[in-house]
């Protein structure tokens, strides 16, 4: 087995940095990689709410950091704080925004958030899960 590979990059906080953070990840991981296309929209999620909600919106910056092997991908976000802790609340269907965390909690095998000294870290983990062949066709 390969030893994951750690990509990290700090980046200006401001909306077109978001899409800087979906190329970067792209670059990373190879679009190809199993894994790719929910860490890219993930991570866009991520940047955003540090583009949005943090100090990072500030003149500030945020990091994308992403820890990578074939079956697993973990990626952080950490940006200069804010004034409340993440939540994965409901939003209507009406609402404009809103829709990150849920995303996040729906698609991820797990998540969480870290705060120290100001400092917010939201991260989550994809893991590749595989099926038996012959699995679904049984009917289990």
């Amino acid at each position: 087995m390969e030893p994951p590979e750690y990509d990290s990059w700090t980046l200006q906080g401001a909306p077109d940095q978001v899409a800087r953070a979906r190329r970067l990840v792209t670059a990373a991981l190879g679009p190809s990689h199993p894994l790719h296309d929910d860490s890219v929209l993930l991570t866009s999620e991520l940047a955003t709410n540090a583009v949005v909600h943090s100090a990072a919106r500030d003149g500030g910056t945020f990091t994308v950091s992403v820890l990578s092997s074939q079956s697993r991908v973990r990626v952080c976000v950490t940006d200069g704080g804010s004034e409340a802790p993440p939540c994965a609340c409901r939003t209507s269907l009406t609402s404009q925004s809103g829709r990150g965390l849920p995303l996040l909690e729906a698609l991820s095998h797990r998540w969480g958030f870290t705060r120290q000294n100001g400092v917010n870290t939201v991260w989550f983990e994809l893991v590749l899960v595989t099926v038996p062949a012959g699995w679904a066709a049984a009917g289990v």
